[in-house]
C-alpha cells in the first residue's frame, strides 16, 4: 500500500537558534524544512514517520515536495547506512561490512508539489502516481506516534468508509474554560481531561476521497465536510502515545525524551519500551 508524505510546508513556526554544544537539541536553520529537523542527534522527523510505516510492510512513499524540496532529495541521494545501523570495520576503515540496512527496499517518489500549495493541493497534484491504488496512506510528516497501524487498517476496511485519521488527546498544558454568556465560569477543566479530540494525521484513503476534493480546496475543511455529510469518515481514536513537533519547544521535548531512552514511536526495534507517555512531557 502506497504512503503519501505532505512534506511541503513552511514550517514557520520552527525559529533558527545559535547552537549549543551543551544541549541535546540542535540547531535549526530558517532554510531548513521541517521534515528535516533532526531529534536527539539522530535522523530527521521524516525519516522516522517512513521507518514507522516501513515496520508494517508500506515502503512505497510518495514524498509532496514544497518549501527547500532540494534538501529532502539530497538527503536520501547521499544516505549514508552506516549512520544509524551497525556495521564492522576493518583494516582502519578501508573495509567496512554493513550488517542490515533502512532503506534498501523503500521506493521513493518524490513530487514537487509546489512551494505555498495547502495539504488538498498536494494530495491532488499525486494523484497520478495512486491510479493503480483502490486504497492508500497519507500523513504529514512531523508526527510520531505507536498507534497500531495493522489493527487501525483492519477497523477501517470493517467500515467500508472512504476516509480515516488518527483521533488524539491534545498534547498540551492549556485548559478549557466554561463559561455563561455574562462570563459567570463554571468550570475549568485541563484540555486532556475536558474530553477534547484532535486529528492526529495518520490518514488511511479510498481512491474515491479525490471525488469529495475540489480545486483549490484544504483537505480537512470543505471535503472533510462533505466525507461527514455523507457519513464516510472514520475516527480511529488513540489514548498511546502521539506527538506532533510543530514548534521548537516541542522538539525540545522530543529530545530530552530521547536522552532519557524513551523513543516509544520506535515501533521498528527494541527501542521502544512499555509504559510509555502518552505525550510529549512539558
Amino acid at each position: 500500500m502506497k504512503v503519501v508524505l505532505f512534506c511541503g510546508g513552511l514550517g514557520m513556526r520552527m525559529r533558527p537558534l545559535i547552537p549549543d554544544p551543551h544541549s541535546v537539541s540542535s540547531y535549526i536553520s530558517e532554510d531548513l524544512p521541517k521534515p528535516m529537523v533532526h531529534v536527539g542527534g539522530q535522523r530527521p522527523l521524516l525519516w522516522n514517520v517512513m521507518k514507522y510505516y516501513a515496520h508494517y510492510g508500506h515502503k512505497d512513499f510518495i514524498l509532496c515536495l514544497g518549501f527547500r524540496g532540494d534538501v529532502i532529495k539530497n538527503y536520501f541521494l547521499n544516505y549514508n547506512e552506516y549512520l544509524s545501523n551497525d556495521f564492522i570495520m576493518e583494516d582502519g576503515g578501508a573495509k567496512l561490512n554493513l550488517l542490515h540496512g533502512d532503506i534498501q527496499d523503500w521506493r521513493m517518489t518524490f513530487a514537487d508539489t509546489g512551494l505555498t500549495a495547502n495539504v488538498g493541493q498536494r494530495l491532488c497534484a499525486v494523484k497520478s502516481y495512486l491510479k493503480n491504488e483502490t486504497m492508500f496512506l497519507a500523513n504529514y510528516s512531523d508526527g510520531l506516534t505507536d498507534v497500531p497501524l495493522d489493527e487501525y487498517l483492519e477497523k477501517f476496511k470493517k467500515t467500508g468508509k472512504v476516509a480515516a485519521f488518527v483521533c488524539v488527546r491534545p498534547p498540551h498544558t492549556s485548559h478549557v474554560v466554561r463559561a455563561s454568556e455574562e462570563g459567570n465560569v463554571t468550570a475549568i477543566e485541563h484540555i486532556r481531561e475536558a474530553g477534547v479530540w484532535i486529528n492526529g494525521g495518520y490518514f488511511i484513503f479510498r481512491k474515491e476521497i479525490f471525488d469529495y476534493i475540489h480545486e483549490g480546496e484544504e483537505l480537512v475543511e470543505q471535503p472533510f465536510r462533505r466525507l461527514i455529510e455523507a457519513n464516510q469518515l472514520f475516527a480511529f481514536k488513540y489514548d498511546g502515545f502521539w506527538a506532533c513537533i510543530d514548534t521548537f519547544k516541542e522538539k525540545q521535548a522530543l529530545d530530552e525524551m530521547i536522552a532519557r531512552g524513551l523513543t516509544p514511536w520506535k515501533v521498528w526495534g527494541s527501542d521502544a519500551k512499555e509504559a510509555m507517555p502518552t505525550a510529549l512531557e512539558e
